[in-house]
């Protein structure tokens, strides 16, 4: 649709008038499905990484707790009924595919609905016209810079969610947590009323920025031991207005490739998902879960019966000698915190297969991508990942230049090759017996964005399992 009148408007008046059809579409989704957010307690996840595996941290803890949840994440759709892979290329899709899959979680009894809220749906008010009732901050460092103009304007973006927050009133539930419409005062003294509810992760260096929006309720988590309530106290403003404030502190015990062990109030629960930052996000479905008035018993429950996310540090494993991990991360912070965890898993060399993604979107990174994966891996394979308008080439050369800066050698350690199947193909050529191969930057993405809104179906995680079992025929024969 908007591609469309994008053709008949000229370019510089649609810019002009871009946020009011924003806006406008927001409006008319919601409307054209009776403004669904207000019949279910709606959670919103945002923040520059983490926020999916939180997402689906959160769905599976109330599950567990008895509760029917949808959610919309980049890797995968539920609506309370069936989860499917997100097909749509975009982690906050079009306002009346959201709008339409919270209805029909309504449909299918859900209690809850998690948004998964980026800057870039914010920015096309996609999350105007949907009554949050908690919002989740995971975390802030800079990406889509360039989309947004600068550092400072993307922060601000996500504030625009909890300032948005301010916007709606209070839902009231009954014991089941079955939103009830009521207008009557006496009416609502029998229900229990809905507090808009911030939650922050205290150890990211901006939680006082977002905590300083007004809420009923915060709540902080942290890993960190040096962080308390009172130094969060410190950095909030007299406008804050807070009724209820509370502190969430996890210690690791230990960590290693079978999961992570956690203490919280001298409760023991086993992580069966590696790294600190997964912690970090398993404190904040905790918190939710506090504040949702889910049992202690129920949170660990639900926590502990998360084995693995799609596309998320994904194992591929057709019986092959080798280890083959498939991620998502695609910015150079989450790539940094992704080796960290990886120092975990026994391997002999490292092979790893990257790309960065065109339509102009952050160029700065590219060089520094490849740098880092120089510096870490063994092997480093430099591949075409979405190039959308932009020469894929080009795109596969400015990565590469940042692995040569730090010492590779084109054709020995270094591989430059177009076509992202010939890429798997050559990373298991050179995989040897205990060797790790990992690829980044898709995840569980079903699609590779070419020029001109081309979508090729594409999925990392099925490319490489055809071709370890293609490899292992041959290798038999």
């Amino acid at each position: 649709m908007i591609e469309k009148i994008k053709r008949i408007i000229p370019n510089r008046l649609f810019k002009t008038v871009q946020p009011v059809y924003h806006f406008l579409f927001s409006f008319l989704a919601a409307a054209y499905f009776k403004f669904p957010s207000r019949k279910l307690i709606i959670i919103g996840v945002t923040g520059t990484a983490g926020k999916t595996s939180t997402v689906y941290l959160i769905a599976k803890m109330l599950e567990k707790a008895g509760y029917k949840t949808g959610f919309t994440s980049t890797t995968i759709f539920s609506d309370g009924k069936r989860e499917w892979l997100n097909d749509k290329k975009m982690t906050m899709p079009g306002r009346f595919f959201i709008q339409r899959l919270i209805s029909q979680m309504i449909k299918n009894g859900c209690r809850y609905a998690i948004v998964e809220t980026t800057s870039e749906g914010i920015k096309q008010f996609r999350h105007r016209f949907i009554n949050y009732d908690v919002v989740v901050f995971t975390g802030l460092y800079p990406e889509h810079i360039e989309s947004h103009g600068s550092f400072e304007k993307y922060k601000e973006t996500k504030g625009l969610l909890f300032g948005h927050l301010q916007r709606f009133k209070n839902k009231y539930v009954d014991e089941n947590k079955n939103v009830q419409l009521v207008k009557s005062g006496l009416k609502k003294l029998n229900l229990i009323r809905v507090q808009k509810t911030i939650i922050v992760n205290g150890d990211d260096k901006y939680a006082s920025y977002f905590l300083n929006f007004r809420s009923e309720v915060k709540i902080v988590y942290s890993l960190n031991e040096n962080n308390n309530l009172e130094a969060v106290l410190k950095n909030l403003n007299s406008e804050a207005q807070i009724r209820d404030f509370n502190f969430v502190k996890w210690a690791i015990e230990a960590a290693g490739i079978e999961g992570t062990d956690l203490n919280i109030n001298g409760q023991a629960v086993r992580l069966n998902l590696l790294g600190d930052f997964n912690a970090l996000n398993a404190l904040s479905a905790y918190a939710v879960g506090v504040n949702q008035g889910v049992s202690l018993q129920n949170i660990k429950l639900g926590l502990e019966s998360i084995q693995g996310l799609a596309g998320k540090m994904e194992m591929i494993d057709e019986g092959q000698d080798f280890g083959v991990m498939v991620d998502y991360s695609f910015e150079p912070k989450a790539l940094e915190k992704l080796y960290e965890t990886i120092s975990l898993i026994p391997y002999e060399r490292l092979i790893h297969i990257l790309g960065s993604t065109g339509g102009g979107r952050d160029k700065s990174r590219r060089p520094i991508l490849g740098r880092m994966a120089a510096l870490k891996a063994d092997i480093v394979i430099i591949t075409n990942e979405d190039p959308y308008d932009e020469d894929p080439a080009t795109i596969i050369n400015e990565v590469a230049s940042g692995a040569e800066m730090a010492g590779k050698i084109n054709n020995q350690d270094l591989f430059k090759i177009l076509e992202r199947r010939d890429a798997i193909k050559k990373s298991l050529e050179l995989a040897k017996e205990n060797d790790l191969v990992l690829i980044t930057g898709k995840g569980s993405e079903q699609y590779i964005c070419l020029a001109g809104g081309v979508k090729e179906p594409w999925d990392d995680r099925g490319e490489f399992r055809r071709a370890i079992v293609d490899k292992m025929c041959i290798d038999k024969k």
